[in-house]
């Protein structure tokens, strides 16, 4: 992470960087408004850092961008200082195998210091809407809990910097499970009472939640965390999640069967009075069976006011329940809530109204304006200025509350050379044709829309011809009734046309092997000049019109992918990854046939791709026949007579996938763009010479947590690249 301001960066060329729009797009499991400030907010994410919320400009601030660790950009747990409105504390570890660590910030997460922990964490497991795990001692902030997942409550005296067991908490935790095996929820959220203290002298009042299974319930100590007790009552055999403190000394908490995002089936709502010891079941209207409940708020300043969420009550949908009588009665906000979805319209997915929402684990009523509330999605974060108006049976109106975030894993894109500058596949939410890279697009990938898309390519000399591959979404309007996994625009990806699943060609051999899902890993190819669609089906097929029919392709061997030369419309190519044969089609992928081919280097199988969302690694050049770039753990190979020969290209760079771009001034050839890795650093990199030398073009403050999914040179801007990121969306760099 980088230290002071003014730190050197590592850049061979000067480049600036922005993100292109989609507003919001994943999961937000955390939001967190500042007690001391009015306008500070602070959100985590399961997959793409931390952000704060920037009141002077109306935008959220990415937090991590000069990350360079991707387990760090999964965030398990936020906390903000109860004294100094500078100083937050986030817990970050993407998975149990991953590092982990607590960083800390006194100047709001522009800078951050790392503080290695050794227990693991699991910002992008089940349950990472739980919390918040970690809390800050209102009254001796050098005093943090971090309830953990499989190793107990753990204890810091110092900020942060170091970490012990609290040995007197009864339940140690289940310890790391093995790989494959469920994670577990461990200890869900740690609660100080701050009244039960002094400043300077620390807290005699802390809560604990545990969700694991037979050690779940409500613990409490009273001496500070020396000694701690399960308290009776709550909901036997359901798991603490959240709870919240009002200033009474009022405790509300939502308990879960199953800890989510997914697999929830039960649930319930209690209220603690935590000086009486009274407790109550205050559940809004619920059927057993039906999800469960995860956020909770309370309005500060107004007793008795809380809110809730359900979390997999997928019929008729999750919804907000409110209460202004701490819980005698409750009044759900769906039925009457409008949305207004047009700063990020793919909110729509097809449809007439905006869906209300799903996995509501972020949940946050603003201290300072009990109207102001916010809840997340599994796509965005609503968030809304008249919550009052719920009282008098008036509707609620809700917009989006992302501007700055994109938190989204991008699988595919490419950057045409006419149309919209660019074209992407997310996963979750299908894809888009980017008219504007500064306004989230109105054309979504739809009719079919794609849960995942996982491959776009088009024509080279017909570039209105695009063509794509995905996972079919379920239960999303009946335009894709098929269940259709390709489609194709004649319009330059604007609008589509599904495909249907085309049958692969029978074929015993095929149809028993057992990875292959026809319907999920079968990718697309178009002749260069748009006529001939191929799909990678076991034994390809193809179809010369518009998918009426379809036909084997003769020559192949099992599982070859069949890639369309960029220029030639009649040329195909393909690689038995196993044999190392070449093959050649000369007739639009009718037929294919073996050609001699050397230079290739041994054992490819090394090299072939075994997940449909990886970059496939032999790529045509755009506009020149017969000329081939192969990406290989063993190094770049180029041939350029249609793979008859192949050469090594001699350079200093390992690349893992690579693009092409428009030739740099002075230049004949397209500029290539890489994600690769040089002394150590895994980056994006630029060559003006064909592969022979190469310039990295983003810097330390442009990391992404080298989460790097593919890469897309732009064919009509020299010098611009497009990046798609595993959490940050859809970054492009240009020169300054």
């Amino acid at each position: 992470m980088l230290g002071p301001a003014g730190a050197a960066t590592a850049q061979d060329a000067d480049y600036v960087w922005r993100n292109v729009t989609v507003g919001g797009g994943g999961f937000i499991p955390g939001v967190v408004f500042s007690p001391l400030e009015p306008g500070l907010a602070w959100a985590r994410s399961d997959m793409g850092g931390a952000y704060r919320f920037d009141a002077a400009h109306g935008r959220w601030v990415p937090l991590q961008d000069d990350e360079a660790e991707s387990s760090f950009y999964g965030v398990e747990s936020i906390a903000l200082d109860p004294v100094d409105p500078d100083v937050v504390y986030a817990a970050v570890g993407m998975h149990r195998g991953g590092r982990a660590a607590m960083l800390r910030s006194a100047d709001r997460g522009e800078t951050w210091t790392t503080h290695p922990v050794d227990f693991p964490m699991g910002g992008n497991e089940d349950g990472r809407g739980l919390g918040e795990r970690l809390a800050v001692d209102p009254n001796d902030t050098a005093v943090l809990y971090f309830g953990s997942r499989h190793h107990g409550l753990q204890r810091s005296g110092d900020h942060g910097r170091t970490w012990r067991r609290v040995e007197s908490f009864p339940h140690a935790g289940l310890g790391v499970p093995p790989q494959g095996q469920p994670t577990n929820p461990g200890i869900s959220f740690v609660l100080f009472d701050a009244r039960s203290g002094a400043p300077g002298q620390g807290s005699a009042v802390i809560l604990a939640g545990v969700a694991d299974e037979g050690a779940q319930g409500l613990y409490r100590s009273d001496d500070g965390g020396q000694s701690w007790r399960r308290l009776d009552g709550g909901s036997g055999g359901l798991s603490p999640v959240k709870g919240v403190i009002d200033a009474r000394g009022v405790l509300y908490t939502t308990w879960t069967w199953g800890v989510g995002p997914n697999g929830v089936t039960d649930g319930a709502v209690w209220r603690l009075d935590l000086d009486s010891g009274d407790w109550r079941d205050i559940t809004p209207p619920h059927e057993p069976g039906s999800g469960g409940f995860m956020g909770v708020d309370v309005a500060r300043g107004e007793p008795g006011v809380v809110v809730v969420s359900t979390l997999n009550r997928w019929r008729p949908g999750d919804t907000l329940w409110r209460t202004i009588d701490d819980g005698a009665t409750w009044t759900s906000l769906r039925e009457q809530a409008v949305r207004d979805v047009s700063e990020t319209p793919f909110l729509y997915w097809g449809r007439d109204e905006p869906d209300f929402g799903w996995w509501i684990a972020a949940l946050a009523i603003d201290p300072f304006d009990a109207d102001h509330m916010v809840y997340g999605t599994g796509a965005t974060l609503y968030a809304t200025r008249n919550l009052g108006a719920a009282d008098q049976g008036a509707p609620t109106l809700w917009r989006p509350w992302v501007d700055g975030i994109e938190q989204t894993a991008v699988i595919t894109l490419i950057s045409p050379r006419e149309g919209p500058p660019l074209l992407t596949g997310f996963g979750d939410i299908s894809g888009f044709a980017h008219e504007d890279l500064e306004t989230s697009p109105t054309l979504q990938f739809t009719t079919p829309v794609f849960g995942n898309t996982n491959g776009i390519d088009y024509a080279w000399h017909a570039p209105e011809i695009v063509v794509r591959s995905g996972t079919p979404h379920e239960g999303v309007g009946s335009d894709d009734a098929d269940g259709s996994t390709l489609a194709w625009s004649d319009d330059y990806g604007r609008s589509w046309r599904p495909l249907g699943r085309p049958s692969p060609a029978a074929d015993p051999e095929a149809a028993a092997n057992p990875r292959m899902d026809l319907y999920r890993d079968a990718s697309i190819t178009v002749s260069a000049d748009g006529e001939t669609f191929v799909v990678a089906t076991p034994r390809p097929i193809q179809s010369r019109d518009r998918g009426a029919t379809w036909r084997a392709v003769q020559g192949l061997p099992l599982l070859a992918r069949p890639v369309a030369d960029r220029h030639d419309p009649l040329l195909f190519y393909a690689l038995d990854f196993a044999t190392g044969d070449w093959f050649v089609s000369v007739d639009g992928a009718a037929t294919f046939a073996p050609v001699p081919s050397r230079g290739l280097p041994d054992e490819l199988w090394r090299d072939q791709p075994h997940w449909r969302e990886i970059a496939f690694p032999l790529r045509a050049t755009p506009g020149r026949d017969g000329d081939l770039w192969f990406v290989s753990t063993r190094g770049l190979y180029r041939s350029t007579d249609g793979g008859q020969r192949f050469r090594r290209v001699d350079s200093d760079l390992a690349v893992r996938s690579m693009d092409f771009g428009a030739p740099m001034p002075g230049q004949d050839y397209p500029a290539l763009y890489a994600i690769g890795e040089r002394d150590g650093v895994l980056g994006v990199y630029r060559s003006d010479d064909a592969g022979r030398s190469w310039l990295r073009v983003n810097d330390d403050r442009h990391e992404y947590g080298r989460r790097y999914r593919t890469v897309a040179g732009d064919p009509r801007i020299p010098g611009r690249v497009y990046v798609a990121t595993d959490g940050r969306g859809v970054v492009y760099g240009e020169p300054r």
